[in-house]
């Protein structure tokens, strides 16, 4: 079976009020980590069309600061796919309503999700069909990207055993 990319693409709006935002009055960076854990997990969900559990954030880039009365809109979608697990790139944009009306990109996020049987067994995931060149060079990159990610996972396998001490022993 296979799905387009298009198919899994999600949107989720929210206006930046004083409780999200921190001593700067710029959001929290953690309130944006459940916006995009959140955005991204349902883009998951309609491609998989399955329960599924977020492997890893791989990546956050914050480009400019949100600030609040912003807007902030997270679009998300599935962007590589491999036997049961799933990249989904969240570009994440701020507007200014009030004044200019400018919007920007201000941050993105690349995450990984697995999909699961009702016995919480990993379960395979439709192939990734890209809607155009730009998304096939997303699809075709995110090899790389899975690598990266093996790589990290290894690596933290490793580091395992030393976090599992006390630090200061």
């Amino acid at each position: 079976m296979e799905k387009k990319m298009s198919e899994s693409y999600t949107v989720k709006t929210s206006n930046v009020l004083p409780p999200d935002t921190n001593n700067h009055q710029t959001l929290y960076g953690g309130r944006l980590l459940e916006y995009i854990d959140d955005v991204a997990s349902i883009a998951a969900r309609r491609h998989s069309r399955s329960k599924v559990v977020t492997a890893s954030i791989d990546s956050v880039d914050f480009l400019e600061p949100i600030n609040l009365g912003d807007v902030v809109i997270l679009e998300a979608m599935v962007t590589h796919t491999g036997t049961s697990s799933m990249e989904v790139l969240v570009k994440i944009s701020k507007e200014e309503l009030e004044e200019s009306g400018a919007m920007s990109l201000a941050a993105f996020s690349f995450l990984t999700f697995v999909a699961l049987s009702d016995d919480k067994k990993p379960i395979g995931v439709p192939a990734l069909i890209p809607d155009n060149d730009r998304l096939k060079w997303l699809d075709e990159t995110g090899e790389e990207r899975a690598e990266h990610r093996k790589h990290r996972r290894d690596r933290s396998k490793a580091l395992r055993e030393f976090f599992a001490n006390d630090l200061f022993d």
